[in-house]
């Protein structure tokens, strides 16, 4: 998963790059404010790239005494920046623009050039939205797209690919703007894609947040992982009753899992270690992904009264 994630990001990373420089020449030669708004989201994108790169390598360093999980979570960190900066950046520069065109409108020099920056721009746009779909699609599985961001933790590969998917419908605003333009003499078309492109990135942006928020705050592992995890350790002899497994994504690729295990009464201490030893393996032997795991002896009658008693925070 890391690697198909660092892939998609390369390949986002070198097309907007390129296509930042063709758009801003564009936009400086025909003045369209449409064209410039495109050329801010490139290099915005661009700069997305480096941060999710930087996230990826980051969320690899080993644990220590003072990350004693690791750095995973580097990644959703960075992706939720991203999403920050794809609405304050590119959302909101597009949005000036694009009003402060509309209030004082000028005619669209050489919108020749436009057609062909715009088209080249797609088919590079569409290339990398073509590798970032692959991977999103081995993935998703079976799930659809939107069910699997909800449900995705690779929150790097998902951005890469929901604002790919933003820039080819922004470049298609874009030329259609251009050819109104042409079309009707009206330079007012401009200055409204502009508008429109903001806020499809402004759309993007806190969609993505929100998604990515979940899991920077601690969102638990998938439910079939989880459903997975109860029915491996119900299956120990020895085990009476599962009280509780509470699990949390620690990155992509990193999951911790917590579980409160009624034994039976007539264990002694040694053979309660001996399943806690077996029940540890199976689970990270069916779940790779599962790194950690602490199980907690507690009786069903303990954990139920302490799951029932309410927390005192205090005077």
């Amino acid at each position: 998963m890391a690697s198909g994630s660092k892939k998609v990001i390369v390949a986002a990373l070198i097309g907007n790059s390129l296509v930042a420089i063709t758009k801003f020449i564009a936009s400086f030669i025909t003045g369209s404010s449409a064209m410039f708004s495109e050329a801010i989201h490139s290099v915005v994108d661009s700069g997305n790239q480096v941060l999710l790169l930087y996230g990826l390598k980051q969320s690899k360093k080993p644990a220590s005494e003072e990350y004693p999980f690791g750095h995973g979570k580097e990644v959703y960190f960075w992706s939720f920046v991203v999403a920050i900066l794809i609405f304050a950046v590119g959302a909101g520069i597009s949005i000036y623009e694009g009003i402060h065109h509309i209030l004082h409108p000028t005619p669209i020099t050489n919108p020749i050039i436009n057609y062909i920056v715009l088209t080249l721009a797609i088919i590079f746009e569409g290339g990398c939205w073509w590798v970032a779909m692959k991977e999103f699609k081995k993935v998703k599985g079976e799930m659809g797209y939107l069910e699997a961001v909800h449900k995705g933790k690779d929150p790097s590969l998902f951005v890469v690919f929901f604002e790919d998917s933003a820039a080819i419908l922004g470049l298609l605003i874009a030329l259609l703007s251009v050819i109104l333009g042409q079309v009707t003499g009206n330079p007012y078309f401009d200055g409204i894609a502009s508008v429109l492109i903001g806020i499809i990135l402004a759309t993007t942006a806190i969609w993505l947040a929100y998604e990515t928020k979940s899991l920077l705050i601690g969102e638990s592992a998938r439910g079939h992982i989880v459903r997975g995890i109860r029915h491996l350790a119900r299956g120990e002899s020895g085990v009476a009753y599962i009280n509780e497994v509470v699990t949390m994504q620690m990155g992509p690729e990193f999951i911790l899992a917590n579980l409160s295990i009624d034994f039976d009464d007539d264990l002694q201490a040694t053979d309660i270690e001996r399943i806690i030893v077996r029940i540890d393996q199976t689970i990270k032997l069916t779940y790779p992904n599962v790194k950690r795991v602490f199980i907690e002896a507690k009786s069903r009658v303990d954990a139920i009264a302490s799951q029932a008693q309410p927390v005192n925070l205090g005077e």
